[in-house]
């Protein structure tokens, strides 16, 4: 599939920057070029299946129903 092939509006292309990896569940630190680091928490078969590795080039691709925001 391609990225083409994806119905998310919100793509951010980066590279990993760290992976914790958990039993389960792993979080995967993507950074872009712009310095933002945008956060994934997927299953740690599928980080192993993607193959991802820091400095791996990847997209982050964001797609929320609700985006809440708290005051200070």
């Amino acid at each position: 599939m391609s990225i083409a092939a994806v119905n998310v509006r919100n793509q951010f292309r980066g590279f990993v920057q760290e992976i914790i990896e958990g039993p389960v569940v792993s979080e995967v630190d993507v950074l872009t070029p712009e310095g933002l680091v945008v956060t994934s928490v997927i299953t740690t078969r599928s980080v192993k299946e993607l193959g991802l590795a820091p400095g791996r080039p990847v997209v982050a691709l964001v797609k929320s129903t609700e985006v809440s925001i708290a005051v200070l």
